[in-house]
């Protein structure tokens, strides 16, 4: 079946008008913040002029106040949104909320879609996915989950600790997974549970200092200690919850792929404007072949994320997991994106290095992409499995 790469008019048209709120509005706002939204009066502000624009949480179906767009239409808004560190944040389609509004509206309970869902859509509330874990805990191998969840009157008590757990600062709510079956390295067992950012159970063990800052809410350690939840806070079925997970981390994955994507093609434009102003050795930088290929690279980097993105969504979109090409596409464009921001910085030479554009900010902020969601070796690590498993069983072992 071919792979159609047109995109709907509607959703042609809304990438245009995603891109043009981008440049006008957020840009500025990025720039006077330094790529980091340090305040909610930022977030809200943000937010506030998305909805104004018609931009505003175009993932979400129209019934939670969105576009319901699909993942190849995501991919082109996402794109256009995340030119700018804070574009996404704008849109409220910022990870972790851009993906929890999505298994949300996939697997929660009508009554837990009007609790949890609508607010967070609407921008009234942020939210956290409470997954990660200190070592040995869940990390790369989330069968590597210690956190538990016992069965007491009326609900469950959950205890554990997790690390690294984004947004949670000054969230609403978090989603959190526990084990209520088996032991750690177990594949099943698993149970998502909603808790209340108010549950005096659940405590923020500290702030973690990384390299990125620009994912609001930062990056939290917490505490899971005998905090008490109803049997109504179940997301989904009991023990269900890695399969759960799997609706939530192909999409969100394709999502972190698109919205830094955009930061490549921000990245790359500054390296050409520069190239073609700066003049030195007689010529303009751009006419030096060095320059040259590192821009047609980059230019090849972009192309190729992007075809790899769509290739991926399209099989999302077909109802598929995916797999494969998620995990193709995500490896790739995790790295691609690197070198894309690592060139343009180089090209622009001292002035990348200096504050005065954001090009130092952009190569901090993208490196923790090829650890997040999966770390570059543990996707090679999966696509060489899966492609073993293939050979096997065509040559009938």
């Amino acid at each position: 079946m071919a792979v159609d790469l047109t995109p709907d008019p509607s959703v042609a048209q809304l990438a245009q008008r995603t891109a043009q709120f981008v440049r006008q509005v957020v840009v500025p706002v990025e720039e006077r913040e330094r790529g980091v939204a340090r305040s909610e009066e930022v977030r809200v502000e943000l937010q506030r002029a998305a909805r104004e624009a018609g931009v505003f949480a175009p993932h979400v179906s129209a019934e939670f106040g969105g576009h319901g767009l699909d993942m190849r239409g995501r991919a082109a808004v996402f794109e256009e949104a995340g030119y700018s560190l804070l574009g996404p944040l704008a849109l409220n389609i910022a990870a972790p909320d851009e993906g929890n509004m999505h298994m949300l509206e996939a697997i929660a309970t009508e009554e837990q879609k009007e609790r949890y869902l609508r607010p967070l859509a609407a921008g009234e509330v942020r939210s956290c996915f409470a997954m990660t874990e200190p070592a040995p805990g869940a990390g790369s191998d989330p069968a590597a989950l210690t956190t538990r969840a016992e069965r007491v009157p009326g609900g469950w008590r959950i205890d554990g600790r997790k690390w690294f757990i984004t947004g949670a600062e000054g969230a609403g709510f978090a989603i959190c997974m526990a084990r209520t079956a088996g032991e750690p390295g177990d594949a099943g067992g698993a149970t998502m549970f909603l808790v209340d950012a108010d549950n005096p159970g659940m405590k923020t063990v500290r702030h973690i200092e990384t390299l990125d800052e620009s994912l609001y809410g930062g990056h939290i350690e917490l505490l899971f200690d005998g905090c008490v939840v109803p049997d109504e806070a179940v997301l989904g079925e009991v023990d269900q919850g890695f399969r759960y997970a799997q609706v939530r981390l192909g999409p969100a994955r394709m999502t972190h792929c698109m919205r830094w994507l955009g930061i490549a093609r921000r990245a790359q434009d500054i390296a050409v404007a520069r190239a073609a102003e700066r003049r030195l050795f007689g010529s303009r930088l751009g006419d030096l072949g060095m320059v040259q290929q590192m821009i047609a690279d980059n230019e090849i980097d972009i192309a190729a994320a992007r075809g790899l993105i769509t290739q991926a969504c399209w099989e999302l979109d077909q109802g598929g997991h995916a797999s494969q090409s998620v995990s193709i596409a995500k490896t790739f464009c995790a790295e691609a994106v690197w070198r894309v921001v690592d060139r343009a910085l180089q090209i622009c030479g001292s002035l990348g290095v200096s504050g005065d554009i954001l090009l130092s900010r952009f190569l901090r902020e993208v490196r923790p992409f090829r650890i997040y969601d999966g770390p570059s070796e543990t996707h090679r690590w999966s696509i060489a499995r899966r492609v073993l498993r293939e050979h096997d069983k065509t040559a009938g072992r």
